[in-house]
């Protein structure tokens, strides 16, 4: 029962989070807005693999000709051997030809291919990095990383081959009904009876087909999202003793992915073997009424030869062109779901002409303002502050009080809902963002830390800055002497989020990470939350040095290190109930006074 309850779970679990499969026709405007990554390449790659595609088909097209025509009805009807010699060296001079002019094809449009996939992919990422931060708090990062990976990647045969297959095709088809029509108007009409069921049958298969790759790329999008979150989990799963749960659920997607797959691969597989029973009954209708007409006089033995060539070249096509229509269903499903990212618009903008500040002096004022996350609960009620430049102002309240908001306005990852952010008096929304955030350094509690050394950790913050600077950097906060003490020092590899570095020191990093930057405001959400006593009593020391000529912004729980702050606020659901030094507010014993006192008994009772 236990057993059955918990396979419900995941069930629906599963079902919750399934994305829904979306019955559209197939947008031609939005493969042409795909086709213009082409356009770079318009000069140079493109016309030189339409070229070798041109001689490919014009050799095809030849070859038949002087193989039925002229060696069967001329040169071996009429006994002329010289005329057989020619054209024995002149059909394969025209094959190795063709076999040289295809290597050539094949390598420019795979060069084209992989130049389209960078370009698409380079877009992707730039534009993803650009976007606001309730893109991310909205998405997962495995989500994510299937668009810019999968998705993607699915492109690469259409790019590679499809689009100037497209067009060969359509050539190819074109010329092989003006042949065959040319060889036997009367013969060409009895085979073309077949066509209108062959594109009746297929019209049916194609939405079937295109509405199972949208689910293919749907479910690998939620499988990748599991994957990413299992890794990230590992140890909150081990540590409940979900192994057995989450092995359950990545049967579930998994078991879904092969289910899908399996299915889009069957539909897909149907195409093929339906335009093969198409060409076997053409060939039926050739073998029978060819026969008929040579048997009578109406058509020569070689115009027969050439006519089977050239019917297999006009089967070959239609083939490839179903094959192409299927490249463009998967196409179109990877498409819609790139093109919905990058017409994802960053919710905080740049202004039509941005202001440069080249040195920010650090004054900050908030004028009633008013902030909602999700356009209905509020996070800031109309709130009203200034804090000097050069000030250590620290941020002071419950969960939900507002602080980390606070932050995120100042840093411009959002934009307030109404009311005016200003920095040395400008409107925020009038400086230039990147100009903006340069001169910022933010320390959160939550530290990441990217693979690589511990040296370009820290000097992720000013790319260019020297050794020197960043083992300066390391001594102000403290954590030279742990650096000192790792097996290689500075040039230590650290994984992503750095594994081997215990909390307080990955904050650590962060911190100098943060003052290499030398930013003109300081933010420091939590950033001694998991520090030990002793370290963050060295950062206290470092900061009455570091935070002169520097505006401060300080969001602690930990009290005890925010008493020499200059100004404190104290916010409650959005609203500010107090103001003041450390000495100010304890004197007035109200909302501060009752945090502090608390934070005491608890530290006591530990």
């Amino acid at each position: 029962m236990e057993e059955q309850r918990k396979k419900q779970l995941i069930l629906e679990r599963f079902h919750y989070s399934q994305d829904e499969v979306i019955d559209k026709s197939f947008n031609w405007q939005q493969m042409w807005r795909l086709l213009q990554y082409l356009k770079p390449y318009t000069k140079n790659l493109l016309p030189l693999s339409f070229m070798t595609v041109i001689i490919s088909t014009a050799i095809r097209l030849i070859i038949p000709i002087l193989i039925g025509v002229y060696t069967l009805d001329k040169a071996i009807v009429e006994k002329d051997t010289t005329l057989l010699l020619q054209l024995v060296f002149i059909i394969s001079g025209l094959y190795v030809l063709s076999y040289f002019v295809n290597l050539l094809r094949i390598r420019w449009m795979n060069k084209l291919g992989q130049n389209v996939i960078y370009d698409l992919r380079q877009h992707l990422f730039t534009h993803v990095q650009s976007l606001s931060h309730r893109f991310f708090d909205q998405r997962s990062g495995g989500s994510i990383l299937v668009r810019i990976m999968n998705d993607i990647n699915s492109l690469q045969e259409l790019f590679t081959s499809g689009v100037i297959n497209l067009l060969t095709d359509f050539l190819l088809l074109l010329s092989v009904i003006i042949i065959l029509f040319s060889l036997n108007a009367k013969l060409t009409i009895a085979i073309m009876v077949i066509l209108p069921i062959m594109f009746f049958i297929s019209t049916s298969l194609r939405k079937k087909i295109r509405l199972q790759w949208q689910s293919v790329r749907l479910v690998q999008s939620k499988l990748n999202s599991h994957l990413n979150e299992s890794i990230q989990g590992i140890r909150v799963t081990q540590a409940f003793t979900q192994e057995k749960e989450n092995i359950q659920f990545f049967k579930g997607v998994n078991q879904e992915n092969f289910e899908t797959w399996k299915q889009a691969v069957h539909k897909n597989a149907m195409f093929g073997p339906f335009v093969e029973v198409t060409n076997a009954l053409g060939t039926a209708i050739l073998i029978w009424y060819g026969a008929f007409l040579v048997s009578g006089g109406a058509s020569t033995i070689g115009e027969f030869v050439s006519f089977a060539f050239y019917l297999g070249m006009f089967w070959e096509p239609i083939s490839r062109l179903g094959q192409l229509y299927n490249q463009l269903l998967i196409g179109m499903a990877s498409s819609e779901r790139i093109f919905e990212f990058l017409d994802e618009r960053p919710l905080v903008s740049e202004a039509s002409k941005p202001m440069i500040l080249s040195s920010i002096k650090g004054k900050i004022d908030f004028e009633d303002v008013e902030f909602s996350y999700d356009g209905s609960r509020k996070a800031l009620n109309g709130i009203s502050f200034s804090i000097k430049a050069g000030e250590t102002f620290a941020l002071v309240g419950h969960t939900g009080s507002g602080k980390t908001t606070i932050a995120n306005l100042i840093s411009r990852f959002y934009d307030a809902t109404s009311g005016v952010v200003k920095i040395d008096g400008h409107p925020i929304d009038e400086l230039s963002i990147v100009g903006l955030r340069s001169q910022i350094g933010v320390v959160l509690q939550d530290t990441f830390i990217f693979s690589g050394t511990i040296m370009e950790n820290i000097r992720f913050g000013n790319p260019g800055a020297s050794d020197e600077e960043v083992i300066a950097a390391a001594k102000v906060v403290g954590a030279d002497s742990f650096i000192n003490q790792l097996a290689n020092g500075y040039q230590t590899e650290v994984e992503e989020r750095g594994n081997i570095l215990s909390v307080g020191e990955r904050q650590l990093l962060s911190f100098a990470r943060a003052l290499l930057a030398e930013p003109k405001i300081l933010i420091l959400d939590e950033a001694t939350a998991s520090i030990d006593t002793e370290s963050e009593v060295k950062i206290q020391k470092a900061l009455r040095t570091l935070l002169k000529g520097r505006t401060a912004i300080m969001i602690a729980h930990r009290l005890s290190t925010i008493r020499e702050a200059d100004n404190i606020l104290v916010l409650d659901h959005g609203d500010i109930l107090e103001q003041g030094n450390h000495e100010n507010l304890m004197a007035k014993q109200g909302i501060y006074y009752e945090l502090v006192k608390a934070q005491y008994k608890m530290l006591d009772h530990g």
